[in-house]
């Protein structure tokens, strides 16, 4: 991966939190019942996600918003948070690992 450039490597890592999240959401919701509540892990899975809805887009919205848009503000919080991340973590390492 040293090839590719640091904003392509921050993008497919956003856009793989954003599906893992997707699943892991989809699955803690389908099996609600066999669980007996979330699904074990799932909360660190959609952990970036959950940290927007609740330090970003919870100042600013009501709770009382409908399903679709929640879920769309936490992924969207789920792909802005790990591209970040990976961006710093990926420029740091460059510029250590060529100085």
């Amino acid at each position: 991966m040293n090839h590719l450039k640091t904003s392509t490597i921050a993008i497919l890592a956003g856009l793989a939190a954003v599906v893992i999240g997707l699943l892991a959401f989809a699955l803690s919701w389908s099996f609600w019942q066999f669980w007996g509540g979330p699904m074990p892990g799932s909360w660190l899975l959609l952990l970036p996600g959950d940290l927007t809805l609740i330090y970003l887009w919870h100042p600013l919205f009501s709770e009382e918003i409908n399903f679709w848009p929640k879920l769309a503000l936490q992924m969207s919080g789920q792909f802005i948070v790990v591209t970040a991340v990976t961006a710093v973590f990926t420029w740091a390492k460059r510029r250590w690992l060529s100085a």
